[in-house]
């Protein structure tokens, strides 16, 4: 990964042709830095974003339809793909995608060949998605009580579930009452660990690099069903 100090990784200038040489290694992070790069529309923090978010989730996750709600570019749903190739498909959704979602697959799928007709986005809402209880749903800054609705859904389908939420608003977000003790986002977050937790989920808390985002809190969960990969 890119140790330049003076390349900040939460900057949302657009990745370009001109960022090539920035990924010139040979890791798998630097491959997919370079598909972005030739892509030319995604913003660099989400680049970094993404790549932190499925690479702790699939530390823990295996398999599985992935179900990239809230998707935007749809990344995220393409590297959960790359970095295990025993998830056969994955379904992409938001209600609003944007017109260069479609050249980031092509960019990724001539880097990936194997991710060719693997990766499906379509404009729906959170609720329109039908999902399952083997699915594996993932969203990284789903905007405030989005993100509630991602977990609502996880619940609902007994499914795994991983998030990074984002835009915490005490108006419209469950802060649990502990908000009197705790900043607002912190206390919105615990609630929601809470809320799946009383559901019968056992959950997971992690950090990804502030350096990238100060909303770097990843909640994972999953049923008791299911085996751990770590």
């Amino acid at each position: 990964m890119h140790d330049d100090a003076r390349f900040d990784r939460s900057s949302r200038s657009k990745l370009t042709a001109r960022d090539l040489g920035r990924f010139a290694g040979t890791t798998l992070f630097d491959r997919v830095g370079r598909a972005v790069c030739r892509a030319e529309c995604l913003p660099r923090k989400e680049l970094y974003e993404a790549w932190e978010v499925a690479r702790r989730v699939r530390r823990r996750f295996r398999g599985g339809r992935v179900v990239d709600l809230a998707c935007g570019h749809a990344l995220l749903a393409h590297l959960m793909l790359v970095l295990d190739d025993s998830s056969e498909r994955a379904l992409a959704a938001d209600v609003r995608i944007p017109e260069s979602a479609s050249a980031l697959a092509e960019t990724m799928a001539r880097e990936w060949p194997r991710l060719a007709g693997r990766v499906a986005i379509e404009r729906a809402s959170i609720e329109a998605i039908a999902v399952h209880e083997d699915d594996l749903i993932v969203s990284a800054h789903a905007c405030g009580a989005l993100t509630d609705a991602v977990l609502g859904r996880a619940i609902e389908a007994r499914a795994r579930v991983a998030v990074l939420p984002c835009c915490h608003d005490a108006r419209t977000c469950d802060a649990g009452g502990v908000d009197g003790w705790l900043d607002a986002p912190l206390a919105i977050d615990v609630t929601r660990v809470a809320r799946l937790r009383a559901a019968g989920l056992r959950v997971h808390t992690q950090l990804i690099p502030a350096a990238i985002t100060p909303k770097n809190r990843l909640i994972l969960a999953a049923p008791q069903r299911y085996a751990e990969s770590r």
